[in-house]
């Protein structure tokens, strides 16, 4: 798991540590992992994932993106949230019942592991 996540470098990934799934024939088996081992097998997928997505975030510096705008930022009520072509989150300031559904051009200048943040502009 970690090799294949290590050549794809996912954006994101669902983890959890397997528990074993009542009426499946693998939930009756002896030789079922200690707790200490899988979560010690879930936290380094987490880790190298939140490097990867760190990484993939860094790369949007200073690049302008295009951005469906789909809702107010919760935390900053200033700021609108919305999402560009591959599904990354971004927040600009803006007022959410001018820019709801509309696309806007965000020049991206923060990059967080799950996040980005900029200022609209006028070019592509």
């Amino acid at each position: 798991t970690l090799s294949l996540m290590e050549e794809v470098k996912f954006d994101n990934v669902n983890t959890a540590a397997y528990s074993p799934r009542p009426n499946t024939p693998a939930a009756t088996w002896t030789n079922q992992l200690p707790e200490d081992v899988k979560q010690d097998r879930l936290q380094r997928i987490n880790e190298m994932n939140l490097r990867h997505a760190t990484e993939r975030r860094a790369k949007m510096m200073d690049r302008v993106v295009e951005v469906l705008v789909e809702e107010r930022n919760v935390k900053v009520p200033t700021q609108v949230m919305g999402r560009t072509r591959h599904g990354y989150i971004v927040y600009c300031e803006g007022d959410i019942d001018e820019l709801r559904g509309k696309l806007v051009n965000v020049k991206v200048d923060k990059c967080q592991r799950y996040f980005l943040a900029g200022k609209i502009v006028d070019e592509e």
